[in-house]
């Protein structure tokens, strides 16, 4: 089965998930972009394939895709989530699902009444070191230490709190996931924030600095630092998870040294080639086609949003916040 494929939103990262499926020229093609700037849209495919549109209902009349990628901004998405899967479209949703919890859950219960197969765009946990560990035998993991650093002004939107939820919705989110991942749900969060460096710049009203501490009535413990006010140019994306039998140090989603805390047993290395944007289309085509949940469905969204969200309230608030199950 070939996939028809339709992106919303013709954005930077829209050019990677297009490039992803040109990669997968058995499984799916672009059929359709949508944007909401008609030069831009129209630019967009004509580099990266499908029909330029600036209108969503008529993109999907017009090429009827089977799976729509969504990668707008999420202050501009106002229920078009909604809209595609009462259509009957599979989703694939960039991070972060949403800005708020009651926008990420109707997101969520629209899919799931729907039937329709949608993922989240977690990416990280496509990765191959990734997924080598969690295919070992690590026994309890008990801490996880991570770090997200650069030094960039990025899109203008990504500056407003308003518009991007700040860097911990925008970036440290990978990794509040991949707590979730690899360690499981926290009981409490700690958090600070702070903008040391871009408080005169128009516009900048997110954080540059950031630390949160993740912690669990049993014992266990996860610390994220994170900042935009490093060496301009690089991107230093880290984490190590500490556990029973096994340490991983990773130096990406795809490269990570996984030594046992036997005695005298040997390293692991792991440098893998996947591209993790190819990687969840992948998963998701098999998903749709087996009719099974993908690696990282939809919910998984909302579950990481929840996390982030309250590390940014405790940080505003200064007050560690029990994360109640929120069932």
């Amino acid at each position: 089965m070939t996939l028809r494929v339709a992106l919303l939103g013709c954005g930077g990262i829209a050019g990677r998930h297009a490039g992803a499926v040109a990669a997968l020229p058995e499984r799916m093609s672009l059929v359709g972009c949508c944007g909401r700037d008609q030069p831009r849209t129209d630019a967009f495919a004509a580099q990266h394939g499908g029909v330029a549109f600036v209108d969503l209902a008529r993109m999907i009349g017009e090429v009827a895709p089977d799976l729509i990628i969504a990668t707008l901004p999420p202050f501009v998405r106002g229920g078009e989530i909604e809209h595609i899967a009462d259509r009957g479209i599979h989703l694939l949703v960039e991070k972060p699902i949403a800005l708020d919890m009651g926008a990420a859950e109707s997101m969520v219960a629209a899919v799931e009444a729907t039937g329709v197969t949608a993922a989240i765009g977690f990416m990280y946990r496509h990765g191959d070191a990734v997924k080598r560990w969690k295919a070992s035998d690590t026994g309890t993991v008990g801490m996880y230490a991570g770090s997200y650093h650069c030094n960039a002004l990025h899109a203008p939107w990504w500056r407003e709190q308003a518009k991007s939820g700040g860097q911990m919705l925008e970036q440290v989110i990978h990794q509040i996931d991949l707590v979730r991942h690899l360690v499981g749900e926290p009981s409490t969060v700690y958090a600070r924030r702070a903008n040391l460096f871009h408080r005169n710049m128009p516009g900048y009203d997110v954080e540059d600095i950031s630390a949160i501490l993740f912690g669990w009535d049993d014992g266990r413990i996860a610390t994220l630092d994170a900042s935009n006010i490093a060496t301009p140019g690089e991107w230093h994306k880290a984490w190590a998870v500490y556990a029973e039998r096994l340490t991983g140090r990773f130096t990406s989603w795809n490269d990570a040294v996984l030594t046992p805390t036997q005695a005298g047993a040997a390293a692991e290395t792991i440098a893998g080639p996947s591209d993790p944007f190819i990687a969840q289309l992948a998963d998701l085509a098999n998903a749709i086609r087996d009719r099974r949940p993908p690696l990282v469905p939809l919910r998984e969204g909302s579950a990481s949003l929840r996390l982030a969200l309250a590390a940014r309230q405790s940080a505003d608030e200064r007050t560690e916040i029990c994360l109640a199950d929120p069932a």
